[in-house]
C-alpha cells in the first residue's frame, strides 16, 4: 500500500513521502496562481477552481482570495458554494461540503491529525479523518473544524467556534468546544 493509499484510507502514513510532497507542491503552485488572479476575473477563477477541486456542484462557486488547501482534489463542494477570505482546508482526507453552504472569513477545516507524543510526532507520521458538512450550512468567521467531524443540514456554526465533534442537523451551535444551543425549525421551500 502506498503512503497516499494509506492517507486516503485514514491509516497512519508518512507525511514526508516523495509522491505526497510532489502533489502538495503541485497544488500549492495552482493555489498561488488562483490567489494571484484579479478578483474581477470571475470566469477564470471559476474555471481554475473546477480544475483544482475534486468536485464542484455548478458554476455558482465563489471562494474569495486568498484561499489555501493541501491537495484540492480531496475537496467536494455542492451547488451555490461561497467561502470568504482566508479559507484554509487541509484536505489530507476527503472534505465534502453540501449545497448552499456559506463559509465566513478565516475558517479552517483540518483533516490531518498528529500524535500528542513528541517522539512519535517527530517521525512525521500522521493520519487524516474526513470532514462532512451538509446542505444549507453557514459557518461563521474564524471557525475551526477538526478532523473526523460531520455537521448536519440546516446548521449555523457561530463565529469563533471550534468544532471538535459531530453537530446534528437543524441547530445553531457555538463555543469551544462547539455545541448546539438552539434547534432551528425547518421550512419547506417551494
Amino acid at each position: 500500500m502506498t503512503e497516499k493509499e494509506k492517507m486516503l484510507a485514514c491509516l497512519p502514513y508518512s507525511a514526508v513521502d516523495a509522491q505526497l510532497l510532489k502533489e502538495l507542491n503541485e497544488c500549492k503552485d495552482i493555489v498561488h496562481q488562483y490567489n494571484e488572479l484579479l478578483p474581477s476575473k470571475r470566469a477564470e477563477r471559476t474555471a481554475m477552481l473546477k480544475t483544482l477541486l475534486g468536485h464542484v456542484g455548478d458554476d455558482n462557486i465563489l471562494i474569495n482570495q486568498p484561499f489555501y488547501c493541501d491537495y484540492g482534489k480531496h475537496i467536494s463542494v455542492g451547488k451555490r458554494f461561497f467561502a470568504n477570505f482566508n479559507f484554509t482546508v487541509l484536505d489530507e482526507a476527503l472534505v465534502t461540503i453540501g449545497d448552499d453552504c456559506f463559509i465566513g472569513p478565516n475558517v479552517g477545516i483540518y483533516t490531518a491529525c498528529h500524535s500528542t507524543d513528541p517522539v512519535d510526532r517527530n517521525t512525521r507520521r500522521e493520519w487524516a479523518l474526513p470532514v462532512t458538512i451538509g446542505d444549507n450550512v453557514w459557518i461563521g468567521g474564524s471557525v475551526t473544524i477538526l478532523a473526523g467531524v460531520t455537521i448536519g443540514d440546516n446548521v449555523t456554526i457561530g463565529a469563533g467556534s471550534v468544532v471538535t465533534h459531530d453537530i446534528p442537523s437543524n441547530v445553531i451551535a457555538v463555543g469551544n468546544p462547539c455545541r448546539p444551543i438552539k434547534t432551528v425549525p425547518t421550512q419547506q421551500q417551494d
